[in-house]
């Protein structure tokens, strides 16, 4: 007899979003099937995206999200026990699929695989530098800014899964590189342990002045993950034929879409200057992930790709891990270990 525990949707996040919006239930599951296997989660991720995509599940529904299950049980010999599955199984403890029938996340639809062995590595990593995280950073970077040897690449929600992954790759791709994050530590962190060439602190400076002295030739990439004033301020300079990747808005998840906090308009700047701005989701690339991750672990055996994550322990703890990560509590990857 397997107990799963999984938490639901009670009510739908409006504002900052509460404990009390989940309710964490247990549940006794059946015995599996032939073509059936048995999985337990040993990883769970928390990210960004779940608060945005969140108000689309129905009541009742298993909060979604990412994670790093083991194979504890199988009627499959293609999934042999001992193996590592990565799915978007949501925020559950055990999960029985059929992989042969098995209909992917309409948000994130990856088939069910075995994961590779990562030997030395952890785990956790195919849910951040070498997962969904690591997939957005490379793509969404290099696909969208085609970045180009010497230019200037700000990222904003830099000290983040996929910011500190973006700034890390210009560094590679011989960019500079400018971040931008919430706190001190963060941001010698970004430039003493990544090799970002700056960093700011929104929180304590003035953004288009820390910006201008960083900047001084202007801003030719920028990754938004943030949204509001802080990408405002960055566009504003930006130089002629410069790129916007966005990737997010976590500035403005908390809000009432209805009646969004009002930025400066951007609308100008971007005429001026004649820029380009394109939002993403990483599933444009699905056919080509075995790319994001071949040139991703090569980079982390390499030495040029540094990582961190903030992990936190118990299952029971999955709403504190989301809490703080939309807070920004975490530097890296945020991870739930069960």
């Amino acid at each position: 007899m397997v107990i799963n525990k999984k938490f639901i949707i009670a009510k739908h996040f409006k504002g900052e979003p509460k404990v009390s919006d989940l309710k964490l239930v247990e549940e006794e599951l059946p015995a599996i099937q032939d073509g059936e296997i048995l999985l337990e989660a040993e990883y769970l991720s928390v990210d960004p995206y779940m608060r945005a995509y969140s108000p689309n599940l129905k009541i009742g529904s298993i909060m979604l999200g990412g994670q790093m299950a083991k194979i504890i049980e199988s009627k499959d010999p293609k999934f042999p026990v001992g193996k590592r599955v990565r799915g978007y199984f949501g925020w559950r403890t055990h999960t029985i699929i059929n992989p042969s029938k098995f209909k992917p996340s309409e948000f994130l639809n990856e088939e069910p695989k075995v994961f590779p062995d990562f030997g030395d590595l952890s785990p956790s990593l195919g849910l951040g530098v070498l997962g969904m995280p690591g997939d957005t950073a490379y793509f969404g970077f290099l696909e969208i800014c085609k970045p180009k040897a010497g230019e200037t690449l700000v990222v904003s929600g830099a000290a983040g899964a996929v910011g500190s992954h973006v700034g890390q790759i210009g560094k590679i791709k011989g960019l500079k590189v400018i971040g931008i994050a919430g706190s001190d530590e963060k941001c010698k962190w970004l430039v003493n342990e990544l090799g970002f060439d700056n960093a700011i602190n929104y929180k304590t400076q003035d953004i288009s002045v820390a910006l201008k002295k960083a900047a001084p030739n202007g801003v030719d990439c920028y990754f938004d993950n943030v949204g509001g004033d802080i990408s405002s301020a960055v566009i504003y300079q930006m130089n002629n034929f410069g790129r916007i990747s966005v990737c997010g808005s976590i500035s403005t998840y908390n809000d009432d879409l209805s009646s969004l906090p009002k930025s400066h308009s951007i609308q100008l700047g971007m005429v001026m200057s004649q820029l380009k701005m394109e939002g993403f989701i990483v599933t444009r690339w699905l056919n080509r992930l075995n790319e994001s991750f071949e040139e991703n672990m090569k980079w982390i055996r390499e030495g040029k790709l540094k990582y961190q994550e903030t992990v936190t322990e118990g299952f029971d703890n999955m709403f504190k891990a989301f809490a703080g990560m939309m807070k920004g509590e975490n530097t890296g990857k945020a991870i739930v270990k069960v």
